[in-house]
């Protein structure tokens, strides 16, 4: 870890009370402790899992499709070469939110993918061009800090296509060559919609040596051939990953719902990898096994679809009294949703992340506001019980099915 630079980080004073939920947050106080100071030797994950939790970052293709600087449709990540300023921005407000984890933007990365659909990133990038950029952009953020570096593999298109193991995992191992020159800290495979294919990622990751988490983007109903959570998660715990679960393609309560299967087939088995849950920042009501992606409004009228940062202490308080250790977001998580989780587990952490000094739980800070109506909303009660509205009177083009209308809390 460099030396020289300070990371901010808040330590509570007093305890939080309140049903294992973080109450007393207007009580902690802050104090500034270097990174350096902290922690001589950086822990590595298993051992940060071992001792506690550990907060994932939130998504990037979609929040930078939003600024300008990813073509939607592609989602690939040429952003990191062409503009990587951008990307080292939204790194540094996750890490400010909280985010113990820089994740490399490799989404997409693969030669496969860059080429796919006349894509003009494989015309003018290599997996390795941007796999290297991805890396340093990554290690520059995260030695302001006392986070880790994750290099991130996907799904490739050569599964779908069937051409077969040794072809996957030799896209695999083309981006595994930036990750071993780059040391990063550990490995995430996310995003994969088959079993088969993550066990083939997972045998080609662990020759690394490094730790590899494994998520999957499925929901209740198991991957695109019809596997149960259950036996998705047992298959990747066997296969030698060290943390499995569930990431994107559904909302934070659903994964609730997919970890759980997942943790009792782990458990019957008698496997106890470390769980892990990364979903995205919609709600995906109405969506049938494609998850987000199926619904009408993606993935340019996704608004009215966002969680609320009171969703997300919700979930990640499910998260983890369910026993998930590593809890985090995926597409449409923003850096407050990454505070969010950050203050909800503040008193299991033991501090708050620099972010929060600008702001205080369940709106706190409206007392402060000009308006009188506006400070009676200052009150966990309030912002708890609130069921928002989408600001329009016409109904959607495309309603939720009834059948499919479920509770968001």
């Amino acid at each position: 870890m460099a030396t020289g630079t300070h990371n901010t980080v808040s330590i509570p004073s007093v305890e939080a009370s309140g049903k294992g939920h973080c109450r007393s947050l207007l009580a902690l106080a802050f104090e500034t402790v270097s990174a350096t100071e902290r922690n001589m030797v950086k822990k590595g994950l298993l051992e940060r899992l071992q001792d506690g939790v550990v907060i994932g970052d939130g998504g990037f293709v979609i929040a930078l499709e939003k600024r300008g600087y990813v073509k939607g449709g592609p989602w690939t990540p040429e952003v990191v070469v062409e503009h990587p300023d951008a990307v080292k921005q939204l790194h540094r407000e996750f890490m400010r939110a909280g985010s113990d984890v820089m994740q490399t933007l490799t989404f997409y990365s693969t030669d496969d993918k860059l080429k796919l659909g006349g894509n003009e990133a494989g015309k003018n990038y290599t997996c390795s061009q941007i796999n290297e950029n991805a890396c340093r952009i990554a290690h520059e953020v995260a030695a302001e800090g006392d986070v880790l570096v994750a290099g991130s593999v996907t799904q490739c298109p050569s599964y779908t296509q069937g051409l077969g193991k040794e072809a996957v995992q030799a896209n695999i191992r083309t981006q595994m060559k930036s990750f071993v020159k780059n040391k990063v800290d550990f490995i995430i495979a996310e995003f994969f919609m088959h079993v088969e294919e993550i066990e083939w990622v997972i045998e080609e990751l662990l020759k690394s040596g490094m730790p590899v988490a494994a998520t999957m983007c499925i929901g209740p109903e198991g991957d695109q051939a019809g596997v149960s959570p259950g036996q998705c998660a047992v298959r990747m715990a066997r296969a030698g990953a060290n943390v499995v679960g569930v990431n994107c393609l559904y909302d934070p309560i659903i994964i609730i719902d997919t970890i759980r299967l997942m943790k009792e087939a782990l458990d019957a088995e008698g496997l106890r990898p470390f769980l892990m849950t990364q979903p995205n920042g919609f709600f995906t009501e109405g969506a049938d096994k494609t998850g987000y992606l199926g619904v009408p409004e993606y993935p340019f009228a996704m608004e009215t679809r966002t969680v609320s940062r009171f969703d997300v202490h919700k979930y990640a308080r499910a998260a983890y009294d369910l026993g998930v250790r590593y809890i985090g977001g995926c597409c449409g998580f923003e850096a407050y949703h990454i505070r969010a989780i950050s203050e909800e587990l503040a008193k299991e952490r033991g501090r708050l992340p620099p972010a929060s000094q600008k702001h205080e739980p369940w709106g706190g800070t409206l007392k402060q506001s000009a308006f009188g109506y506006i400070r009676e909303r200052a009150s966990e009660e309030y912002w708890r019980n609130l069921v928002p509205s989408t600001g329009r009177s016409v109904p959607p083009t495309h309603p939720v099915k009834a059948g499919a209308t479920r509770k968001t809390s």
